[in-house]
């Protein structure tokens, strides 16, 4: 029996701490519920809309005319085998580290310290250091929500690309589980790296994420060689795929430190949008709707959100 709740305040599930009320809420802590859910919205003619760790979201301030699904952790993931693990996709992405690490597989550190959900981050293609979701997923479990069927689909069917993802693109498919090739590796000189990558992402960007939902727009491809020279100068670092990171070109902007409402552009990471206390959606839209303008103006470059918006 599904405990279906109303008129719940969805600020208090994101990052950001921005939303309104969702018409009805409910959790989901296994596939078998999850069936249940889009079950009963489907014969109820009720849009949903799936919310792993709301990390990488944010509600509008009028709320979601529909049926929020929190998908919630208990700690079912598995060893498969020497080298796969498999985890429901509401477990923390900190939680599949730690038990990859806990039995000597490595490949996820560099992930360390990114919020939400392993199925959000599929679903978004997380990625840092030079490390993305798709270089680890081999298979990933599928609610067809269209037609109440799952199904199974490997790593190439699942469209992945810069922070995008079949599951992105199209809200028919939903992650219910997924299965990560790792490699051996020793659990101690893992915790080192863990340790290293948590401390190097304290000390560019704010410390856990509060108020905020982490980078706000992805990396744009520049076309603009100059300006590719002038960031490989000023950084030591070299631009991949013409990729320039968006803190960089905000920061070029001189935007740091602006506020707009209760949402100010970080002064430790221009690329990170924090509430700094009673934020509206709108604040945050105008201060997204600002930044694009300045640096498109200023640079010449288009950036995209790689944060979504739900229920505008």
């Amino acid at each position: 029996m599904l405990d279906i709740k109303k008129n719940v305040l969805l600020s208090g599930y994101t990052t950001f701490k921005i939303g309104g009320p969702a018409k009805e809420f409910v959790s989901a802590r296994t596939k078998e519920e999850l069936m249940e859910v889009f079950s009963y919205a489907k014969e109820n003619n009720s849009k949903c809309y799936v919310l792993g760790g709301g990390s990488n979201v944010f509600f509008d301030d009028r709320g979601f005319d529909g049926m929020v699904v929190k998908l919630e952790g208990i700690r079912d993931i598995n060893l498969l085998n020497e080298n796969k693990i498999a985890s429901w996709a509401g477990e923390s992405l900190g939680s599949v580290i730690g038990f990859a690490k806990n039995n000597g597989l490595c490949g996820m550190e560099n992930l360390a310290g990114i919020p939400g959900t392993i199925g959000g981050a599929v679903r978004g293609n997380a990625g840092a250091f030079g490390i993305s979701m798709s270089d680890l997923v081999c298979e990933v479990n599928i609610l067809d929500v269209k037609n109440l069927e799952i199904r199974i689909a490997i790593a190439s069917e699942c469209n992945f690309s810069y922070r995008d993802s079949l599951f992105k693109e199209n809200n028919q498919y939903i992650v219910l589980s997924v299965v990560l090739q790792l490699q051996k590796g020793r659990s101690d000189e893992m915790e080192e790296k863990i340790k290293a990558v948590i401390q190097k992402r304290n000390e560019k960007q704010p410390v856990g994420w509060i108020g905020s939902a982490g980078s706000f727009f992805e990396n744009p491809i520049v076309s603009n060689k100059e300006l590719i020279e002038k960031f490989e100068k000023e950084t030591g670092v070299r631009s991949r795929d013409s990729k320039i990171p968006a803190g960089w070109l905000i920061n070029q902007a001189d935007l740091k430190g602006k506020r707009i409402g209760g949402i100010e552009i970080s002064e430790k990471h221009a690329n990170f949008l924090i509430n700094v206390g009673n934020a509206t959606s709108q604040d945050l839209i105008i201060m997204s709707s600002f930044i694009k303008q300045q640096v498109r103006d200023r640079l010449g470059v288009q950036l995209r959100e790689e944060v979504q918006y739900v229920g505008f």
